[in-house]
């Protein structure tokens, strides 16, 4: 066995989950999912498509359909791209990892902005990537970036440089000018970049056309730049693993190649479902975005307010990070909360060793009164704890 795979890091987020799954008293928010089901609309489309006997080989890089139709989402959104550009996937973590076989090979540097979703952290090691950190910096529990840290790490050695962004755990957002900036940087030092942006539409700021800044606002089509997305997140897809990539006209076909050997395609079903996401987006996300902005507005001021407890309102994704006085080993704090108040949130190691201390809370409910309750749970557990 590769050694590279046995040194893998388990999910800290699994081993709380692991610790609580089963337990009726035990309120639930480590997962990034919403536990609302997908809109009946979509899966009624994979039905229709499975009862017409759909259950067949698609083309590697996605049907025809929902390429076009996502280049047209991406197009309204951002500048033009093409359905040349675009490759559906098998899930947001399988685009990430296809774009990672691409690019890294052992020992390419690959520097990556953290705390951040280990997938993003763990892939690159896997390829037998080098991997340096550059670290988002907590002040009054808001997590900012230092270019010239980002730019000193960037070299013309690097292979690659991985964001995310709005961020997985900590909600911290890029300006267009920064990703102006990381842009000419990464050009001047041939540097790739691998820009996670699933939580794009997922975005509670004001903004033109209704996300976050995003590089295809600014980036030329041949740019050394792979974007990821998701129907996870602000389609309530998680469960049905589809993906896509954007990327410069010259690597789709390799990818094409490369998806083959990998997963050989996305199911048509899915697919299906998909098509019908896209044209209909007007009634799935804005009505996730608003809820998921009325969870926020409730649970962080709620946080706020305990004693000890830092965090900032975060702009964008579905997650309250925040930091316990007192307490150093995250991973322990989660367990002991799954023990002792009855409450499920995600340490904060597992996203970084920089983030020991924060714990990450996935506001996504379907019931506000869940994460009310939940802060009431964490409140008597810290009264207790005086």
């Amino acid at each position: 066995m590769r050694q590279a795979i046995l040194d893998l890091e388990e999910s800290k987020i699994r081993e709380v989950a692991n610790a609580g799954i089963g337990r009726d008293d035990v309120l639930a928010f480590w997962f990034g999912e919403s536990d609302e089901v997908t809109p009946d609309f979509i899966r009624q489309a994979a039905i229709e498509s499975l009862q017409k006997g759909e259950t067949f080989y698609a083309h590697n890089l996605g049907m025809r359909e929902l390429r076009e139709a996502v280049a047209a989402y991406t197009s309204r959104l951002h500048r033009p791209v093409g359905a040349e550009r675009i490759a559906i996937t098998s899930g947001g973590v399988n685009a990430l990892m296809l774009a990672i076989q691409m690019l890294v090979e052992a020992g390419d540097e690959v520097v990556a902005v953290t705390p951040v979703w280990p997938n993003l952290t763990a892939q690159p090691l896997v390829m037998g990537g080098r991997l340096k950190r550059v670290s988002l910096k907590p002040h009054a529990g808001a997590w900012t970036l230092d270019l010239q840290a980002l730019f000193d790490a960037v070299t013309p050695a690097t292979k690659l440089l991985v964001l995310n962004a709005p961020n997985n755990p900590t909600g911290w957002t890029l300006t267009t000018a920064e990703q102006q900036a990381i842009l000419d940087h990464c050009r001047r030092t041939g540097t790739w970049i691998l820009a996670d942006e699933v939580y794009e539409r997922l975005y509670y700021a004001p903004s033109a056309n209704g996300c976050a800044p995003s590089f295809l606002d600014i980036a030329a089509p041949d740019d050394r730049l792979v974007v990821v997305h998701s129907f996870s997140k602000s389609f309530l897809m998680t469960g049905w693993r589809l993906g896509w990539l954007v990327m410069p006209p010259a690597m789709t076909h390799a990818m094409g190649k490369l998806i083959e050997f990998n997963t050989s395609c996305a199911s048509v079903f899915t697919q299906r479902a998909a098509v019908v996401a896209m044209q209909r987006t007007a009634d799935v996300t804005p009505r996730v975005v608003a809820h998921l902005k009325a969870c926020r507005d409730l649970l962080v001021p709620r946080l706020q307010k305990l004693p000890g407890v830092s965090l900032a309102m975060p702009q964008g994704g579905m997650y309250a990070f925040f930091q316990l006085d007192g307490f150093g080993d995250s991973l322990a704090l989660a367990k002991r909360l799954v023990a002792e108040a009855g409450l499920g949130i995600a340490p904060g190691n597992a996203f970084a060793p920089e983030a020991q201390g924060w714990l990450r809370w996935c506001f996504a409910s379907k019931e506000l009164a869940r994460l009310e309750e939940g802060a009431r749970r964490l409140e008597r557990w810290l009264q207790r704890q005086r």
